[in-house]
């Protein structure tokens, strides 16, 4: 099923919503306006006094009347940090040998490894084929001497809701969030 994109009351986004809970904040009158040009009809059970089945249409975009965020529009926020997220960010590419592999083929490497005073942190880590992590060991790209093919990037927050749903998004809730990623944003 296709994820609703919550937006707060100030237009901005703020979570992704699974269909139930789109329904319960419209059920509960927390919606303020269905954005979205893509609509998903859901039907519920039949009125026992009226004999009619009933039926809530919600967009892929909502604009409910939950509080802004401020934290999560701060330049200082950083989104939590994940295997996943990092993988979704460096486009399932390794950035040392360009290859692209599926998320079980890859691992986080350390910049600047861990042993070395490396932290675990969105611009220490690249994502990194089995192959290459090995290889690299307990250098860094100089000392081993391959340069990343991309510079890692602490993610905002619209970025962070893109990456968490690359695959399962409409085309809409996509250019909604690309239009909020900073000018120069590396997954433009």
């Amino acid at each position: 099923m296709i994820p609703i994109l919550q937006l707060d009351i100030a237009g901005n986004p703020s979570a992704w919503l699974n269909y139930r809970q789109a329904i319960t904040l419209m059920a509960s009158e927390r919606v303020i306006a269905n954005l979205g040009e893509e609509e998903f009809m859901f039907r519920g059970g039949h009125n026992r006094m009226s004999g009619l089945r009933s039926q809530v249409t919600v967009s892929s975009i909502v604009l409910t009347k939950e509080r802004v965020m401020p934290n999560r529009l701060s330049k200082e926020y950083v989104p939590p940090f994940s295997n996943r997220g990092l993988f979704a960010r460096d486009g399932h590419m390794c950035l040392y040998c360009g290859e692209t592999f599926s998320p079980r083929n890859l691992t986080r490497d350390h910049i600047i490894p861990k042993s070395r005073g490396g932290n675990d942190s969105w611009l220490n880590s690249a994502t990194s084929c089995c192959t290459c992590n090995h290889d690299k060991s307990n250098r860094t790209p100089e000392e081993w001497g391959h340069l990343l093919l991309a510079v890692p990037f602490v993610p905002n927050w619209s970025e962070f809701l893109y990456l968490k749903n690359t695959r399962r998004i409409v085309a809409e809730q996509q250019k909604f969030l690309q239009d909020r990623f900073p000018k120069g944003s590396l997954l433009l």
